[in-house]
């Protein structure tokens, strides 16, 4: 049974990295529908939208979604995309799971690391931070 995936392959460099990990879960064997949405600037000169209803609905219906690097049209009064996502969908966490390769001989074998970027609070919220004297402080 084929696993439905919402896909934003993203711009500029995003098409080319979605085109590669697509090749990567082929080669691996994985049954995958990629349900290929737009976003971003892309999605801006298709729909007038950086995050059209349907990219939402595909991510809600799906519940899972691959993303490459997207672009939010700077001086044109838009939220980012990636923050607009974050805040729509309530995504608390980004996993950045990694895996020793013994193979390639790491300095230290057998650490597994997961990386986990809270994404509700700071500047992954969409508030801007500045240091003064020493001190970080927040505003939206």
């Amino acid at each position: 049974m084929a696993h439905t995936i919402t896909l934003l392959p993203g711009d500029g460099i995003g098409a080319e990295i979605a085109e590669a990990m697509i090749r990567v879960v082929e080669a691996a064997g994985v049954d995958v529908l990629w349900d290929r949405q737009v976003a971003g600037t892309q999605a801006l000169e298709q729909t007038g939208d950086v995050i059209p209803p349907a990219l939402l609905d595909s991510l809600r219906r799906n519940r899972v979604g691959i993303k490459g690097p997207i672009t939010t049209p700077i001086g044109k009064g838009f939220t980012s995309a990636n923050v607009t996502l974050r805040k729509t969908l309530d995504l608390y966490v980004g996993l950045r799971p990694t895996k020793v390769i013994p193979e390639l001989r790491p300095q230290y074998a057998g650490v597994d690391i997961v990386v986990v970027r809270e994404n509700t609070e700071g500047p992954t919220r969409g508030w801007s931070t500045r240091s003064c004297r020493g001190w970080w402080s927040r505003s939206r």
